[in-house]
């Protein structure tokens, strides 16, 4: 009799622990939370406007490899805008080394960049998008430089691409 309740006690514990990432998603289920953007287009319009690399990040939420990107050692004065639309995201002057690899900020430009939370590697993070298009930018972070926000935009530069300054 103790045996048989010491069973059952183990199988309601062992029902009991069956965690959310062991549900099926049901794909037919209508995203309610789904946002709309100014810029949209097909899959297969991102995919002949951008590079693999661009497609993979912006599209993908992807991240490209640290220390890859060309805009990383960037020194110019200008503006670095979203690669899938265009739309002026970060300041120059608001770029700085991190030591990370990725393209860092300080702060965007503000109402051009959106915010959501993801748990992608396990742990609550902040990611950023492009907010005329949508496109995965990176995350940021409270790590920043302390002098001015404390905060660091970590951008794929993939992401991006600089428009100079013109004098």
């Amino acid at each position: 009799m103790i045996i048989n309740k010491l069973t059952l006690i183990i199988a309601l514990a062992f029902i009991g622990c069956n965690g959310v990432s062991q549900e099926k998603k049901d794909s037919n289920k209508v995203d309610e939370k789904k946002e709309t953007f100014a810029v949209t287009k097909t899959d297969a319009e991102w995919r002949s406007s951008l590079d693999d690399m661009q497609y993979y990040v912006l599209r993908q939420a992807g991240t490209e490899n640290a220390f890859t990107s060309e805009l990383l050692e960037n020194k110019e004065k200008g503006v670095y805008v979203c690669a899938g639309c265009g739309t002026e995201l970060f300041k120059s002057k608001h770029k700085f080394i991190s030591g990370t690899g990725w393209p860092s900020f300080d702060r965007e430009i503000k109402g051009n960049v959106s915010y959501d939370v993801d748990y992608k590697i396990g742990y609550k993070r902040t990611e950023e998008h492009c907010a005329t298009c949508g496109g995965h930018l990176g995350h940021v972070f409270d790590d920043g430089p302390k002098k001015t926000t404390g905060k660091r935009h970590c951008i794929n530069g993939a992401a991006l691409k600089f428009v100079p300054t013109t004098k």
